[in-house]
């Protein structure tokens, strides 16, 4: 249940999706544009540093909260609300953990996306095992220089600002590296599935130097940030798969009413009929354990990285089999661009790969139920 400031929420999530989204989703997927401008609208929202502290800027609001907003927001571009859930998790990360001056100096452009920011973690050679990162930062005087490389980098290339995880001594630091820093470079925009409507890159450090003072928070921490992070971020996509979900739904919906077969319209069919209700209970049933496991977060219980991981494993995988329920409901017009349905799909597939596999979801809950 909703109280009324969350319902203004939902509703102003929703009319942005509607207005500044959805018209635009299947031109930019075709396309593979990155709408800066239009987040940069989103941002004047305060969508940019949603559970981020008001005194630089940020809405100060809850994760449940963002989880409605990523949900609307889908609802209208799944690959843009994506990334801007990307972009929350780095804002937020510097406000938790940086110091006054890294959170002066960054915080307010995050928060207006004049600096856009990347989330780096994952490396070529590990994946689901992100302790096993081998990108190393060193110790020079008032400096650290960093060599190595991460892949399937959202945003790389446009961003402004690079949340970097890192080996450091014995264990892992985090690093905040500006784009126009020497040394850092990109590959080529992967060819992707879906989520054309960002760019992904690998980002290489070659003797790249930045000054002492970029560390954020406390040397050897960066795991246990990135962790914490993942915690929201794994709420947030699976927020997306419950907004991009829902649209598969209202579209299958509205088209099972004007397509016939047979002399009768879809929608008076029985088989047709249960689909829509099976579609219906199980996102119903997504988003209720979705709103559970923020609560949680948000109330710091003990077993909220537990929810937050069943969550993401059941949103994330019951999203993708909506979307494809909808897009048989289509037919051979689901196949098609322009229902927008086969977008969706290919758009919510990853959903079950980032922010750690489903397959590590089960990982992480089998631990806590065994501990």
């Amino acid at each position: 249940m909703l109280n009324d400031d969350q319902v203004m929420i939902q509703e102003a999530a929703q009319r942005f999706a509607y207005d500044k989204l959805r018209p635009h989703a299947g031109e930019w997927d075709e396309t593979k544009h990155f709408p800066v401008e239009v987040m940069r609208e989103a941002a004047a929202l305060g969508f940019a540093a949603i559970y981020t502290r008001e005194d630089h800027g940020g809405s100060g609001l809850s994760r449940h909260d963002g989880v409605i907003i990523f949900e609307q927001l889908s609802r209208g571009c799944i690959a843009t609300a994506a990334f801007l859930s990307i972009h929350n998790m780095c804002t937020w990360m510097i406000d938790s953990f940086g110091s006054d001056d890294q959170r002066g100096g960054w915080i307010p452009k995050l928060t207006t996306m004049e600096a856009i920011a990347s989330y780096c973690l994952t490396e070529p050679g590990s994946g689901s095992d992100a302790a096993a990162m081998k990108t190393r930062a060193v110790r020079d005087g008032d400096s650290f220089v960093l060599n190595g490389s991460k892949q399937f980098i959202s945003g790389a290339g446009v961003s402004d600002l690079y949340v970097v995880m890192a080996r450091f001594d014995d264990g892992i630091s985090t690093f905040l590296v500006a784009k126009d820093t020497r040394g850092l470079s990109f590959g080529a925009n992967e060819k992707k599935m879906g989520w054309n409507a960002q760019p992904t890159r690998q980002v290489t450090f070659d003797n790249l130097r930045i000054p002492a003072d970029n560390l954020l928070g406390t040397p050897g921490d960066g795991f246990k940030y990135a962790m914490k992070g993942l915690d929201g971020g794994r709420l947030n996509i699976a927020a997306c798969s419950l907004g991009g979900a829902q649209d598969a739904l209202d579209r299958a919906l509205s088209y099972a009413g004007e397509r016939s077969q047979f002399g009768k319209h879809l929608n008076a069919f029985q088989a047709t009929q249960f689909k829509l209700a099976d579609m219906e209970t199980e996102l119903s049933a997504a988003r209720t354990l979705l709103y559970e496991a923020a609560a949680k977060l948000d109330a710091k219980t003990p077993d909220a990285t537990r929810w937050c991981a069943m969550a993401k494993r059941f949103v994330t995988d019951t999203g993708s089999k909506i979307a494809n329920d909808a897009l048989q409901i289509h037919g051979g017009y689901g196949y098609l661009h322009d229902y927008g349905v086969e977008r969706i799909v290919r758009d919510l597939r990853v959903h079950q790969i980032l922010e750690g596999t489903n397959e590590i979801m089960r990982v992480i809950i089998a631990r806590d139920m065994l501990k």
